[in-house]
């Protein structure tokens, strides 16, 4: 491969080959911002990126790159922006809201070839942020306001709900819609919806509450005046989850059924807030439910009520309890895929109208969690959850 780098000075070629002399031939023409086998000189910033065109040789691949010494890499906006070409996002509800389109990749799906809900809630987040990129709001932080950051505040979840009707498939293109509005006096609630883009049908709805907390002292704090000025134009009533009142979670204890200890925070799990971000929990969650409920059910919703912050140090206990034992238990011991499909409740729910996914919600599986901290800090909560689960069916097409 070949690539070239245009500087102010000068223009430098680089091969990749593995042919020996090739690479010394070419170290002689390298300056010292360059990287040469793997050793590092002084760095250059990298601006745009643009292709040169075709190589004369069929092997090598040309590309030319930019680098302006005083340039930045991400020029974040600074004023409100309707269009990001790059992200395939758009402003939409009037000048407040954000609509992304996103392909479903290789690597966010499972052996069954959809989307797992950790992929769920990396999208989720991904879109919030560029929302936050695209109103010119976005300071340095993970984030956070200018406001925020002249106040050293950032944003902290303290609740998320998801529900998933359908997990879309590997390539499958979708709209993630997303926007905010008042929690509270000293919040702020984020919702999204996840759409076909082939049918408009939606695969999954979420809403989530955010409250600020001051980045040194790791304390909640309230919302200033100047914050609330930048973020309240934004605000609009709209709800992608109703809910009358929050269902609480109930708080287990080391009789939960199901328990994994000495869970351990990687340094890939430390988001920009420098902890572990919230996506990562999940992944410990799911570690406690039974393999006989993950390979007949799909996980259907999450509630998540997040306690405090998870560090780098801290070492973790994961609590597991389903709501109904028994019904577990017997997971195994029957073929639903076979029951289902021939049984009365199905027919009758397609016959009244309301579908397979109708016979699905009548008997779903629900677990309640616990994240914990052991050691100096035993049994402080870092979140609550519950999960709950309906019966697999098969893949289930969808025409445009």
């Amino acid at each position: 491969m070949s690539v070239t780098f245009s500087y102010p000075t000068s223009v430098y070629v680089v091969r990749c080959c593995s042919m020996i002399e090739n690479n010394d031939q070419h170290k002689q023409q390298m300056n010292s911002g360059i990287k040469v086998n793997g050793s590092y000189r002084s760095p250059v910033k990298v601006d745009s990126l643009s292709l040169a065109g075709e190589a004369s040789s069929a092997a090598t691949l040309g590309h030319v790159v930019s680098v302006i010494e005083t340039g930045q890499r991400q020029n974040i906006p600074t004023k409100k922006q309707l269009v990001d070409p790059n992200r395939q996002g758009l402003i939409v509800e009037g000048g407040v809201g954000y609509r992304q389109t996103v392909v479903i990749r290789s690597y966010e799906v499972g052996p069954d070839k959809t989307a797992t809900l950790e992929t769920i809630l990396n999208l989720l987040q991904e879109t919030a942020l560029n929302h936050v990129w695209m109103s010119g709001l976005l300071g340095d932080g993970f984030g956070a306001t200018h406001g925020m950051i002249r106040n050293n505040l950032i944003w902290v979840v303290s609740r998320m709900q998801v529900l998933v009707d359908y997990y879309p498939i590997w390539g499958e293109v979708v709209k993630i819609e997303t926007w905010v509005g008042a929690s509270g006096k000293n919040g702020m609630r984020r919702d999204w919806l996840i759409r076909s883009q082939a049918s408009g049908l939606i695969f999954a709805r979420a809403t989530s509450t955010w409250v600020m907390m001051n980045r040194k002292t790791r304390r909640l704090s309230k919302m200033p005046e100047e914050v609330r000025k930048e973020i309240a134009p934004w605000f609009i009533e709209k709800h992608a989850i109703m809910e009358d009142a929050y269902e609480k979670i109930a708080k287990l204890d080391k009789e939960a059924k199901y328990i994994n200890s000495d869970l351990k925070p990687k340094r890939s799990d430390l988001d920009m807030n420098n902890h572990v971000n919230n996506v990562k929990y999940l992944r410990w969650m799911l570690e406690t439910i039974p393999d006989q409920v993950l390979e007949s059910h799909q996980l259907s919703g999450i509630t998540l009520e997040y306690r405090r912050e998870c560090g780098s140090s801290d070492i973790v206990q994961s609590l597991c309890e389903p709501e109904e034992d028994e019904i577990v238990n017997d997971i195994g011991k029957q073929d639903y895929s076979t029951g289902i499909m021939n049984g009365f409740s199905m027919a009758s729910e397609i016959i009244k109208g309301n579908g397979i996914l109708a016979c699905l919600e009548q008997n779903p599986i629900k677990f309640t969690h616990l994240l914990q901290l052991k050691g100096e800090k035993q049994n402080e909560e870092i979140v609550r959850g519950r999960t709950t689960w309906k019966r697999k069916l098969g893949p289930i097409p969808f025409s445009p």
